[in-house]
């Protein structure tokens, strides 16, 4: 029933996030949600976004910012970071994701999307049928309409802990 929103890893931080062993797996594209992903709602790029914008491209991962805003908003924070960008992209429609992987030249075998809201991030990368990794939000300042999804959120997680809490306990008994 809610499978379609968990994601298929669940981080701390989109900094903390090995992207050499993703690339490593075989992930050449990375859809990326903006804000509460990369930085605080509503915030320019700051250093440490551009410095991982470089070594995505260092690796050699292609990128691109998936966003319900609009173009300045979007512009705004990738002024610094230099990536491709889809903006109005109505998340969670799979055709943002879709339109995505076509600027970016991959495939849902080799995509990846990070973001940090269950109804909009997972679930269109779920409809896509792409790698999906759920990061916790930067900062607790949010829109209502986003802070009110959160409690819906909150119960969802709650389930996929315990589903992955089992899974756990069942590899070890084997």
């Amino acid at each position: 029933m809610f499978k379609p929103f968990y994601p298929d890893k669940w981080v701390d931080s989109t900094y903390n996030i090995d992207f050499e062993d993703l690339y490593k797996r075989g992930y050449r594209g990375i859809i990326f949600d903006i804000d509460n992903t990369l930085v605080p709602h509503g915030a320019p790029a700051d250093e440490r976004a551009v410095e991982l914008f470089d070594r995505l491209r260092e690796i050699g991962f292609e990128s691109i910012l998936l966003s319900n805003n609009d173009e300045a908003r979007v512009d705004m924070f990738n002024k610094d970071v230099h990536t491709h960008t889809l903006c109005h992209a109505h998340k969670p429609s799979k055709k943002g994701y879709l339109a995505a992987m076509q600027i970016m030249n991959t495939t849902k075998e080799t995509t990846l999307t990070i973001g940090d809201q269950l109804f909009t991030d997972m679930w269109g990368a779920y409809k896509a049928g792409i790698y999906k990794i759920l990061v916790k939000p930067i900062h607790p300042k949010e829109e209502i309409q986003i802070v009110l999804k959160r409690i819906l959120e909150k119960l969802i997680l709650a389930r996929y802990k315990r589903k992955q809490r089992i899974q756990r306990f069942r590899q070890r008994k084997q």
